[in-house]
Protein backbone atom coordinates (compact mmCIF):
# COMPACT_ATOMS: atom_id res chain seq x y z
CA UNK A 1 0.00 0.00 0.00
CA UNK A 2 2.88 2.86 0.92
CA UNK A 3 3.87 2.22 -2.92
CA UNK A 4 0.67 3.05 -4.34
CA UNK A 5 -0.12 5.93 -2.32
CA UNK A 6 3.80 6.87 -3.45
CA UNK A 7 2.45 6.32 -7.09
CA UNK A 8 -0.66 7.53 -6.45
CA UNK A 9 1.13 11.12 -5.17
CA UNK A 10 3.44 11.20 -8.25
CA UNK A 11 0.39 10.90 -10.64
CA UNK A 12 -1.69 13.70 -8.60
CA UNK A 13 1.10 16.38 -8.41
CA UNK A 14 2.86 16.14 -11.42
CA UNK A 15 1.65 18.80 -13.69
CA UNK A 16 3.87 19.00 -16.75
CA UNK A 17 6.29 22.00 -16.86
CA UNK A 18 7.55 20.74 -20.47
CA UNK A 19 7.38 23.33 -22.39
CA UNK A 20 7.64 22.75 -26.29
CA UNK A 21 10.28 23.94 -28.81
CA UNK A 22 8.45 26.92 -31.41
CA UNK A 23 9.73 25.06 -34.02
CA UNK A 24 7.37 22.03 -33.26
CA UNK A 25 3.79 22.61 -33.02
CA UNK A 26 2.81 25.40 -35.49
CA UNK A 27 0.14 27.24 -36.33
CA UNK A 28 -1.04 27.07 -39.40
CA UNK A 29 0.85 28.22 -41.85
CA UNK A 30 3.34 29.12 -40.71
CA UNK A 31 6.46 27.82 -42.40
CA UNK A 32 8.87 25.10 -40.90
CA UNK A 33 11.89 27.05 -40.54
CA UNK A 34 11.83 31.13 -38.98
CA UNK A 35 13.77 33.23 -40.52
CA UNK A 36 17.45 33.69 -39.43
CA UNK A 37 17.03 30.25 -38.28
CA UNK A 38 19.89 27.59 -38.41
CA UNK A 39 19.46 24.59 -40.95
CA UNK A 40 18.83 21.49 -38.81
CA UNK A 41 20.95 18.42 -39.83
CA UNK A 42 18.97 15.52 -40.26
CA UNK A 43 20.10 13.00 -37.85
CA UNK A 44 20.85 9.20 -38.73
CA UNK A 45 17.57 7.31 -39.40
CA UNK A 46 17.20 4.82 -36.60
CA UNK A 47 14.38 3.40 -35.15
CA UNK A 48 14.70 5.05 -31.17
CA UNK A 49 15.13 8.41 -31.15
CA UNK A 50 19.14 10.29 -31.44
CA UNK A 51 19.42 13.22 -29.59
CA UNK A 52 17.96 16.72 -31.26
CA UNK A 53 20.80 18.73 -32.71
CA UNK A 54 21.97 20.97 -30.01
CA UNK A 55 20.92 24.81 -30.93
CA UNK A 56 19.62 27.37 -28.74
CA UNK A 57 16.09 26.77 -27.28
CA UNK A 58 13.99 29.77 -27.51
CA UNK A 59 12.41 28.22 -24.14
CA UNK A 60 13.53 25.62 -21.65
CA UNK A 61 12.60 22.23 -21.89
CA UNK A 62 12.82 20.27 -18.35
CA UNK A 63 15.02 17.15 -18.74
CA UNK A 64 13.30 13.93 -18.35
CA UNK A 65 14.00 12.03 -15.22
CA UNK A 66 15.82 8.43 -15.75
CA UNK A 67 14.21 5.28 -16.06
CA UNK A 68 13.80 3.91 -12.61
CA UNK A 69 11.57 0.82 -12.54
CA UNK A 70 9.61 -0.99 -14.99
CA UNK A 71 5.89 -1.47 -14.01
CA UNK A 72 4.23 -4.06 -16.94
CA UNK A 73 0.88 -2.58 -17.65
CA UNK A 74 -2.03 -4.78 -17.08
CA UNK A 75 -5.25 -2.66 -17.82
CA UNK A 76 -5.91 0.32 -19.86
CA UNK A 77 -9.35 2.36 -18.71
CA UNK A 78 -10.75 4.66 -20.89
CA UNK A 79 -13.28 7.18 -19.16
CA UNK A 80 -15.64 9.89 -20.28
CA UNK A 81 -14.78 12.45 -17.71
CA UNK A 82 -11.22 13.33 -16.29
CA UNK A 83 -10.45 11.14 -13.03
CA UNK A 84 -10.96 12.40 -9.89
CA UNK A 85 -8.73 12.16 -7.21
CA UNK A 86 -11.28 10.13 -5.43
CA UNK A 87 -12.34 7.78 -7.89
CA UNK A 88 -7.89 6.80 -8.51
CA UNK A 89 -8.18 6.12 -4.83
CA UNK A 90 -11.30 3.76 -5.60
CA UNK A 91 -8.56 2.36 -7.85
CA UNK A 92 -5.34 2.20 -6.36
CA UNK A 93 -7.16 0.28 -2.88
CA UNK A 94 -8.27 -2.57 -5.34
CA UNK A 95 -6.18 -5.83 -4.16
CA UNK A 96 -3.07 -6.27 -6.37
CA UNK A 97 -2.71 -2.63 -7.71
CA UNK A 98 0.84 -1.94 -8.04
CA UNK A 99 0.88 1.56 -9.94
CA UNK A 100 -0.85 3.80 -12.17
CA UNK A 101 -0.09 6.49 -14.57
CA UNK A 102 -2.37 8.92 -15.61
CA UNK A 103 -2.61 9.91 -19.80
CA UNK A 104 -4.93 11.85 -22.17
CA UNK A 105 -6.22 10.03 -25.00
CA UNK A 106 -7.94 10.93 -27.96
CA UNK A 107 -8.11 9.96 -31.64
CA UNK A 108 -6.11 12.54 -33.80
CA UNK A 109 -5.67 13.19 -37.49
CA UNK A 110 -1.96 12.52 -37.97
CA UNK A 111 -0.71 12.88 -41.67
CA UNK A 112 -3.97 12.64 -42.61
CA UNK A 113 -4.44 8.95 -40.97
CA UNK A 114 -6.88 8.63 -38.10
CA UNK A 115 -4.54 7.93 -35.17
CA UNK A 116 -5.14 6.96 -31.65
CA UNK A 117 -2.99 8.99 -29.26
CA UNK A 118 -1.96 9.57 -25.74
CA UNK A 119 -0.50 12.20 -24.34
CA UNK A 120 1.53 11.84 -21.28
CA UNK A 121 4.26 12.85 -18.40
CA UNK A 122 7.62 10.99 -20.48
CA UNK A 123 9.24 10.79 -16.85
CA UNK A 124 6.37 8.80 -15.41
CA UNK A 125 5.27 6.95 -18.30
CA UNK A 126 8.61 5.52 -19.87
CA UNK A 127 8.16 3.08 -17.27
CA UNK A 128 4.79 1.42 -18.90
CA UNK A 129 6.33 0.81 -22.12
CA UNK A 130 8.84 -2.12 -23.11
CA UNK A 131 11.74 -1.68 -21.81
CA UNK A 132 13.73 -0.96 -25.11
CA UNK A 133 11.35 1.62 -25.83
CA UNK A 134 11.51 2.63 -21.67
CA UNK A 135 15.16 2.88 -21.99
CA UNK A 136 15.74 5.26 -24.33
CA UNK A 137 16.42 9.18 -22.80
CA UNK A 138 17.18 10.13 -26.29
CA UNK A 139 13.28 9.10 -27.26
CA UNK A 140 11.74 10.51 -24.52
CA UNK A 141 13.36 13.60 -24.24
CA UNK A 142 12.62 14.37 -27.65
CA UNK A 143 9.02 13.59 -26.49
CA UNK A 144 8.89 16.35 -23.62
CA UNK A 145 10.86 18.45 -26.43
CA UNK A 146 7.53 18.50 -28.80
CA UNK A 147 8.10 15.61 -31.00
CA UNK A 148 5.55 12.98 -31.95
CA UNK A 149 6.27 9.10 -31.44
CA UNK A 150 4.96 6.71 -33.54
CA UNK A 151 4.43 3.21 -33.44
CA UNK A 152 6.83 1.48 -35.81
CA UNK A 153 4.16 -0.12 -37.46
CA UNK A 154 2.52 3.51 -38.32
CA UNK A 155 6.05 4.66 -39.01
CA UNK A 156 7.65 1.95 -41.10
CA UNK A 157 4.55 0.30 -42.69
CA UNK A 158 2.34 3.27 -42.82
CA UNK A 159 5.06 5.97 -44.73
CA UNK A 160 6.00 8.27 -41.42
CA UNK A 161 9.43 8.71 -41.53
CA UNK A 162 11.51 9.56 -39.11
CA UNK A 163 12.39 13.40 -38.49
CA UNK A 164 10.13 14.60 -41.24
CA UNK A 165 7.40 16.77 -40.31
CA UNK A 166 3.45 15.66 -40.34
CA UNK A 167 0.48 17.67 -40.36
CA UNK A 168 -1.87 17.10 -37.28
CA UNK A 169 -5.36 18.35 -38.75
CA UNK A 170 -5.80 22.23 -38.57
CA UNK A 171 -3.21 22.85 -35.63
CA UNK A 172 -0.11 23.11 -37.57
CA UNK A 173 2.87 20.24 -37.89
CA UNK A 174 4.73 18.31 -35.45
CA UNK A 175 8.09 16.08 -36.11
CA UNK A 176 7.99 12.55 -35.89
CA UNK A 177 11.00 11.90 -33.41
CA UNK A 178 11.20 8.07 -33.02
CA UNK A 179 9.54 4.76 -33.80
CA UNK A 180 7.75 3.42 -30.21
CA UNK A 181 5.48 1.47 -29.98
CA UNK A 182 3.99 1.30 -26.80
CA UNK A 183 2.01 -2.26 -26.48
CA UNK A 184 -1.19 -0.62 -25.52
CA UNK A 185 -3.74 -2.20 -28.49
CA UNK A 186 -4.47 0.00 -30.83
CA UNK A 187 -2.42 3.39 -29.28
CA UNK A 188 -0.12 4.11 -32.13
CA UNK A 189 1.36 7.87 -31.52
CA UNK A 190 2.30 9.53 -27.68
CA UNK A 191 3.07 13.10 -27.29
CA UNK A 192 4.10 15.38 -24.25
CA UNK A 193 0.95 16.50 -22.67
CA UNK A 194 1.67 19.93 -23.27
CA UNK A 195 1.41 19.17 -26.92
CA UNK A 196 -1.86 16.94 -26.10
CA UNK A 197 -3.32 20.01 -24.62
CA UNK A 198 -2.71 22.26 -27.42
CA UNK A 199 -4.60 20.05 -29.53
CA UNK A 200 -7.66 20.23 -27.52
CA UNK A 201 -7.06 16.51 -26.16
CA UNK A 202 -9.47 15.78 -23.16
CA UNK A 203 -7.91 15.62 -20.00
CA UNK A 204 -7.03 12.76 -17.87
CA UNK A 205 -9.14 10.51 -19.30
CA UNK A 206 -6.89 7.19 -19.61
CA UNK A 207 -5.54 5.31 -16.47
CA UNK A 208 -3.20 2.96 -16.75
CA UNK A 209 -2.85 0.09 -13.90
CA UNK A 210 0.00 -2.01 -13.14
CA UNK A 211 -1.14 -5.11 -11.38
CA UNK A 212 1.29 -8.30 -12.17
CA UNK A 213 -0.13 -10.49 -9.25
CA UNK A 214 -3.73 -10.24 -9.84
CA UNK A 215 -6.89 -11.89 -12.03
CA UNK A 216 -6.59 -8.95 -14.63
CA UNK A 217 -10.07 -10.41 -15.82
CA UNK A 218 -11.46 -10.14 -12.11
CA UNK A 219 -9.75 -6.67 -11.46
CA UNK A 220 -11.34 -5.22 -14.80
CA UNK A 221 -14.56 -6.47 -13.26
CA UNK A 222 -14.20 -4.61 -10.05
CA UNK A 223 -12.70 -1.62 -11.64
CA UNK A 224 -15.52 -1.22 -13.89
CA UNK A 225 -18.12 -1.58 -11.04
CA UNK A 226 -16.05 1.03 -9.46
CA UNK A 227 -16.31 3.87 -11.86
CA UNK A 228 -18.64 5.84 -13.70
CA UNK A 229 -20.98 4.16 -16.22
CA UNK A 230 -19.86 4.37 -20.05
CA UNK A 231 -16.04 3.71 -18.56
CA UNK A 232 -13.98 1.19 -20.71
CA UNK A 233 -11.20 -1.35 -19.61
CA UNK A 234 -9.35 -3.07 -21.66
CA UNK A 235 -6.29 -6.25 -20.48
CA UNK A 236 -3.15 -5.52 -21.74
CA UNK A 237 -0.72 -8.02 -20.82
CA UNK A 238 -3.91 -9.85 -18.83
CA UNK A 239 -2.35 -12.02 -15.90
CA UNK A 240 -4.32 -15.26 -15.45
CA UNK A 241 -5.19 -17.37 -12.73
CA UNK A 242 -3.01 -20.49 -12.27
CA UNK A 243 -4.81 -23.59 -12.90
CA UNK A 244 -5.73 -25.94 -9.91
CA UNK A 245 -4.68 -29.21 -12.24
CA UNK A 246 -2.66 -29.81 -14.96
CA UNK A 247 -5.18 -28.81 -18.47
CA UNK A 248 -4.70 -30.54 -21.17
CA UNK A 249 -4.01 -29.54 -24.27
CA UNK A 250 -6.99 -28.28 -26.62
CA UNK A 251 -8.28 -30.04 -29.06
CA UNK A 252 -9.46 -28.66 -32.21
CA UNK A 253 -11.23 -31.21 -33.66
CA UNK A 254 -11.26 -30.58 -37.89
CA UNK A 255 -14.95 -28.89 -38.02
CA UNK A 256 -13.53 -26.00 -35.88
CA UNK A 257 -11.46 -24.46 -38.78
CA UNK A 258 -12.99 -22.95 -42.04
CA UNK A 259 -14.47 -25.16 -44.64
CA UNK A 260 -12.83 -25.76 -48.20
CA UNK A 261 -15.29 -23.76 -49.81
CA UNK A 262 -15.54 -20.63 -47.25
CA UNK A 263 -10.84 -21.27 -47.69
CA UNK A 264 -11.82 -20.74 -51.05
CA UNK A 265 -13.85 -17.74 -51.47
CA UNK A 266 -11.75 -15.81 -48.73
CA UNK A 267 -8.55 -16.35 -50.86
CA UNK A 268 -10.33 -15.26 -54.39
CA UNK A 269 -11.56 -12.11 -52.50
CA UNK A 270 -8.18 -11.30 -51.29
CA UNK A 271 -6.44 -12.52 -54.85
CA UNK A 272 -8.87 -10.34 -56.60
CA UNK A 273 -7.42 -7.19 -54.40
CA UNK A 274 -3.76 -7.90 -56.41
CA UNK A 275 -2.42 -4.19 -57.38
CA UNK A 276 -4.59 -2.41 -54.60
CA UNK A 277 -2.41 0.36 -52.92
CA UNK A 278 -1.26 -0.15 -48.88
CA UNK A 279 -2.91 2.67 -47.10
CA UNK A 280 -2.20 2.47 -43.18
CA UNK A 281 -5.54 2.38 -41.46
CA UNK A 282 -7.41 1.06 -44.74
CA UNK A 283 -10.24 -1.73 -44.41
CA UNK A 284 -11.11 -1.54 -48.22
CA UNK A 285 -12.46 -2.31 -50.72
CA UNK A 286 -10.24 -0.19 -52.83
CA UNK A 287 -7.60 0.32 -50.20
CA UNK A 288 -5.73 -2.18 -47.15
CA UNK A 289 -3.45 -2.32 -44.86
CA UNK A 290 -1.91 -5.87 -44.09
CA UNK A 291 -4.68 -6.47 -40.89
CA UNK A 292 -7.49 -5.01 -42.81
CA UNK A 293 -6.96 -6.75 -46.11
CA UNK A 294 -7.29 -10.17 -43.71
CA UNK A 295 -10.39 -8.97 -42.01
CA UNK A 296 -12.04 -8.27 -44.84
CA UNK A 297 -11.19 -11.23 -47.10
CA UNK A 298 -11.95 -13.69 -44.46
CA UNK A 299 -14.95 -11.84 -44.26
CA UNK A 300 -16.31 -12.36 -47.49
CA UNK A 301 -15.74 -16.34 -46.44
CA UNK A 302 -18.48 -15.47 -43.34
CA UNK A 303 -15.70 -15.24 -40.53
CA UNK A 304 -15.51 -12.54 -38.32
CA UNK A 305 -11.89 -11.53 -37.64
CA UNK A 306 -10.53 -9.27 -35.32
CA UNK A 307 -9.34 -6.16 -36.64
CA UNK A 308 -5.32 -5.52 -35.80
CA UNK A 309 -2.40 -8.15 -36.15
CA UNK A 310 -1.73 -9.17 -32.68
CA UNK A 311 -5.44 -9.96 -32.14
CA UNK A 312 -5.45 -12.32 -34.91
CA UNK A 313 -2.88 -13.77 -34.32
CA UNK A 314 -4.81 -15.71 -31.30
CA UNK A 315 -7.58 -16.76 -33.85
CA UNK A 316 -6.67 -20.22 -33.79
CA UNK A 317 -3.72 -23.00 -32.97
CA UNK A 318 -0.13 -22.18 -34.01
CA UNK A 319 0.85 -25.15 -37.06
CA UNK A 320 4.87 -25.72 -38.16
CA UNK A 321 5.69 -23.59 -41.06
CA UNK A 322 6.46 -26.74 -43.01
CA UNK A 323 3.16 -28.06 -42.94
CA UNK A 324 1.13 -24.55 -43.33
CA UNK A 325 -1.72 -24.67 -46.19
CA UNK A 326 -3.47 -22.16 -48.19
CA UNK A 327 -5.54 -19.40 -46.13
CA UNK A 328 -3.24 -19.91 -42.78
CA UNK A 329 -2.21 -16.94 -41.75
CA UNK A 330 1.07 -15.92 -41.53
CA UNK A 331 2.81 -13.57 -38.82
CA UNK A 332 6.10 -11.39 -38.34
CA UNK A 333 7.69 -9.49 -35.22
CA UNK A 334 9.72 -6.89 -37.16
CA UNK A 335 9.66 -4.28 -34.13
CA UNK A 336 12.88 -3.22 -32.83
CA UNK A 337 11.51 -1.08 -30.43
CA UNK A 338 8.84 -4.19 -28.90
CA UNK A 339 9.93 -7.32 -29.98
CA UNK A 340 7.61 -9.59 -28.73
CA UNK A 341 5.07 -7.46 -30.93
CA UNK A 342 3.22 -9.35 -33.62
CA UNK A 343 3.96 -6.01 -36.48
CA UNK A 344 2.62 -8.11 -39.96
CA UNK A 345 0.15 -11.30 -41.22
CA UNK A 346 -0.09 -12.49 -44.78
CA UNK A 347 -2.46 -15.12 -45.82
CA UNK A 348 -0.40 -18.48 -47.41
CA UNK A 349 -0.96 -18.80 -50.94
CA UNK A 350 0.75 -22.29 -51.24
CA UNK A 351 3.91 -23.55 -52.84
CA UNK A 352 6.00 -20.96 -50.60
CA UNK A 353 4.31 -17.83 -51.50
CA UNK A 354 2.09 -15.28 -50.06
CA UNK A 355 -0.38 -12.62 -50.19
CA UNK A 356 0.10 -9.43 -48.42
CA UNK A 357 -0.28 -6.01 -48.55
CA UNK A 358 3.16 -4.48 -47.51
CA UNK A 359 3.63 -1.01 -46.54
CA UNK A 360 2.44 2.55 -47.87
CA UNK A 361 4.25 2.50 -51.70
CA UNK A 362 3.91 -0.76 -52.23
CA UNK A 363 0.21 -2.85 -53.46
CA UNK A 364 -1.64 -6.11 -52.39
CA UNK A 365 0.84 -8.76 -54.31
CA UNK A 366 1.72 -12.24 -54.24
CA UNK A 367 5.33 -13.11 -53.07
CA UNK A 368 7.68 -15.21 -51.56
CA UNK A 369 7.53 -15.97 -47.94
CA UNK A 370 10.00 -14.33 -45.81
CA UNK A 371 11.27 -16.25 -43.04
CA UNK A 372 12.88 -13.74 -41.52
CA UNK A 373 11.73 -12.78 -37.84
CA UNK A 374 8.81 -14.84 -38.96
CA UNK A 375 6.58 -15.61 -35.81
CA UNK A 376 4.72 -18.34 -36.43
CA UNK A 377 1.79 -19.98 -38.34
CA UNK A 378 -1.80 -19.54 -37.72
CA UNK A 379 -4.88 -21.67 -38.92
CA UNK A 380 -8.00 -20.13 -38.60
CA UNK A 381 -10.99 -20.95 -36.45
CA UNK A 382 -14.14 -18.97 -37.21
CA UNK A 383 -14.98 -19.58 -33.26
CA UNK A 384 -11.97 -18.08 -32.10
CA UNK A 385 -11.74 -15.44 -34.08
CA UNK A 386 -15.43 -14.21 -33.48
CA UNK A 387 -14.37 -13.97 -29.60
CA UNK A 388 -11.35 -12.20 -29.64
CA UNK A 389 -12.10 -8.62 -28.14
Amino acid sequence: MPFIVVTLVAVLTADVLLLTRPDTLMEPGQTAMEPGQAARATPRSTPLAQKRPQQPPARTVQPVAPLSKLHKPNLFVLTRKPFTEELLRKVARLPGVRALELADAASITLDGKRVQTLAVNPSTFRSYTPKVTASSDALWQNVAAGDVAVSFVLGNDGGLSLHRRVSVGGAGQLRVGAYATTGFGAVDAVVSRDVGRALGLPRDNALIVSAPKADSEELRRKILRRLPKGTQAVLVNPVLPEPRQEVPQQNWPVGSFMTGDQLTVALRAAVSKLGRPYVWGAEGPDTFDCSGLVQWAYAKAGVRMPRVTHQQWVTGPQVPYAQAQPGDLLFWRNDPTNPGYISHVAIYWGDGKMLHAPRTGDVVKIVPVSTRNLAGVVRVSPTAAAQVR
